[in-house]
């Protein structure tokens, strides 16, 4: 056989070799399980996961958005197993409509912040007494906080604003976003001048790198009572993915990037 012809079978076998690999990713990825996750989560969650394929093999495919909207999906028929919700209300709605195995477990609660652009003019402290002079000198252009319409953290807030008498005054000002994590990217970028946004977002280097913030008092809004929930459903993975959220390991994480943690879990190790 001449060099040219062993040249091109060998190139024909690597490439079925890559091909074959490329269907077997594929074919992986498909059997990975749909999981819904609250926005506000992101960062502590995709490093969860990535600990839980490491010691179990298994993965999970995680998709982020407001906690509404997802409700709205699954009751349309959206093919996820599991729901992680930024507040106790959502999964309440899943369960009473008969969408969850049961009515789940608090798995966090959350925590917000109020963060500026590095070069805001934004005087950042916890009682809001910067945002209100920016206010009243007619200074503040936008201000970011998610649509409290479907994501709790505008919910929060909304009442964190209102708890202050800034409500009224900031609303021709609001910028919304469309769950949490975009509210913390309008607040990053410069195109506000700061931010009622998650803690556990602000608290990522990405974010830190960018913007300067302060945690709100937990007393001036409802408590984030972060509440995760199986479908029916549920394949053993997302089963096993939930039970490890649940783990010293996970919580231990979730603790790291800001989140207070519930005292109704066991210990799973």
């Amino acid at each position: 056989m001449s060099f040219l012809k062993l040249l091109i079978r060998q190139r024909g076998i690597t490439a079925l070799i890559m091909v074959c690999v490329c269907l077997f990713s594929v074919a992986h990825a498909a059997q990975a399980p749909a999981i819904a996750a609250a926005a506000n989560i992101k960062f502590a969650l995709d490093k969860i996961a990535d600990n839980f394929e490491e010691q179990t093999g298994l993965s999970v495919r995680i998709s982020y958005g407001s906690s509404g909207n997802f409700v709205s999906q699954i009751k349309h028929g959206a093919p996820f197993e599991m729901l992680l919700s930024a507040d106790e209300f959502y999964i309440e709605q899943l369960h009473k409509a008969g969408y969850t195995q049961d009515a789940g477990v608090v798995y966090a609660i959350g925590r917000l912040a109020l963060a500026a652009p590095k070069q805001s003019e934004l005087v950042l402290d916890e009682n809001l007494a910067g945002l209100k002079q920016l206010i009243t000198d007619g200074k503040l252009m936008r201000f970011a906080i998610a649509n409290p319409e479907h994501a709790p953290y505008g919910e929060r807030a909304r009442e964190v604003l209102t708890a202050k008498g800034l409500w009224d005054a900031i609303q021709p000002k609001l910028i919304f976003g469309e769950n949490a994590s975009q509210a913390a990217q309008f607040t990053i970028s410069g195109s506000t001048q700061g931010g009622i946004v998650p803690l556990s977002l602000v608290l990522a280097p990405q974010f830190s790198k960018m913007a300067h913030y302060v945690v709100i008092p937990d007393e001036l809004y409802q408590p984030l009572n972060q509440r995760m929930a199986l479908m029916p459903d549920a394949s053993e993975t997302t089963s096993r993915f939930y039970q490890y959220l649940q783990s010293q390991q996970a919580q231990a994480i979730l603790s790291e990037f800001g989140f207070n943690l519930p005292n109704t879990l066991e210990a799973h190790d």
